[in-house]
């Protein structure tokens, strides 16, 4: 468990959704305020948890198909804390020499992932604000990280959600396709209310009214406005589809349908 004497100063009286999302996988980086929060979020819906343990298997099949198409270094945007199936450990499972840079602007986050990375070569995480793609791209554990000429994938898993305005996401993807592209890979998934499932389309509104309680507020968006968002890249099939229904595993049936989209596709302009 943490001690929060060691977390570096930030408020820990409001909850926050790496924290939250960390509780929910079964780890242990998280505190009071985030435990009573996923509570009282599992208290009035009881299904949230499935919603965060399908985000994190596709996770592991998203990545599985970048390396399939060549990519062997990732930034993972708004990494939250690397613990319950972590990216560098199911990117190190197929190809040791993989990199990975995590990126987070939360204090908790960035200082707990310091430890767990300690002595991890070819991983790093960068404290920095995805928001600022200026500033991710130039740090040092970023840019000193990547080899240009290897195929990259930019990973935005269950954040981007966290950014409400259309016009400066849509500038940041700009960014960052700019930066990796052609040839690099975008992993995308956010949730949405505008899903082909009442169940799942009602548990995301709820999701996202607790959000407003927390420390990073979400918004979700619909198909069309994520469909915009990804004018940049090609998407592999089955296209842009709940995470329970990307690519499931063969031999198994594909989980209910949890009101998070996912996509994976190759950058192209």
């Amino acid at each position: 468990m943490i001690d929060p004497d060691r977390a570096g100063g930030p408020d820990l009286s409001l909850p926050n959704p790496a924290r939250v999302y960390d509780y929910m996988l079964g780890g242990a980086h998280n505190f009071d305020a985030d435990r009573a929060f996923a509570e009282r979020l599992l208290e009035a819906l009881p299904g949230a948890r499935d919603a965060a343990v399908a985000n994190r298997a596709f996770l592991g099949r998203a990545v599985r198909a970048c390396l399939d198409r060549g990519c062997r270094q990732f930034l993972d945007l708004g990494s939250g804390i690397p613990t319950a199936e972590p990216l560098h450990e199911i990117v190190r499972r197929h190809d040791p020499a993989a990199r990975v840079a995590y990126v987070d602007s939360e204090p908790v986050a960035v200082a707990m992932s310091r430890e767990i990375l300690d002595g991890v070569d070819g991983v790093t995480i960068s404290a920095a604000d995805l928001t600022d793609a200026d500033a991710v791209l130039a740090a040092p554990d970023v840019a000193d990280l990547f080899d240009p000429t290897v195929p990259t994938a930019v990973l935005a898993v269950s954040v981007l959600h966290f950014v409400r305005d259309d016009a400066v996401l849509t500038r940041l993807l700009d960014r960052y396709c700019d930066a990796f592209g052609p040839g690099g890979l975008l992993v995308l998934s956010h949730g949405s209310t505008d899903v082909d499932d009442e169940r799942a389309a009602e548990e995301m509104r709820t999701i996202e009214r607790f959000t407003q309680e927390s420390a990073q507020p979400a918004a979700a968006r619909d198909r069309a406005t994520l469909r915009r968002l990804l004018h940049r890249v090609d998407l592999l099939e089955p296209g842009l589809v709940d995470v329970s229904r990307w690519r499931p595993e063969p031999g198994h049936e594909p989980g209910r349908v949890v009101g998070m989209y996912a996509a994976v596709g190759e950058i192209v302009h």
